[in-house]
């Protein structure tokens, strides 16, 4: 059974200049984003955290994620 789609976003607003991208809509207990976040950040080389229930991870990584999100069973929406 495939997972729901998850929300891609990139903002850049209100961080000091710094841009983020937002993965956000996850239907996963608290340490399974965790996990994910770890396997995400190693993969992409790039910082992250998790902050109320949604992954943050540091730059512009809207064309790297959906491939990567797509091996691990995830169907992203968002603007790519």
């Amino acid at each position: 059974m495939p997972k729901p789609p998850v929300s891609l976003r990139y903002e850049k607003a209100g961080r000091g200049g710094k841009a983020v991208t937002i993965l956000a809509g996850l239907r996963l207990h608290p340490e399974g984003k965790t996990a994910l976040l770890a396997e995400l950040k190693k993969r992409l080389g790039a910082g992250g955290t998790v902050k109320n229930g949604v992954l943050e991870l540091q730059g512009d990584q809207r064309e790297r994620l959906p491939p990567l999100l797509a091996t691990l069973g995830f169907h992203v929406n968002g603007d790519r």
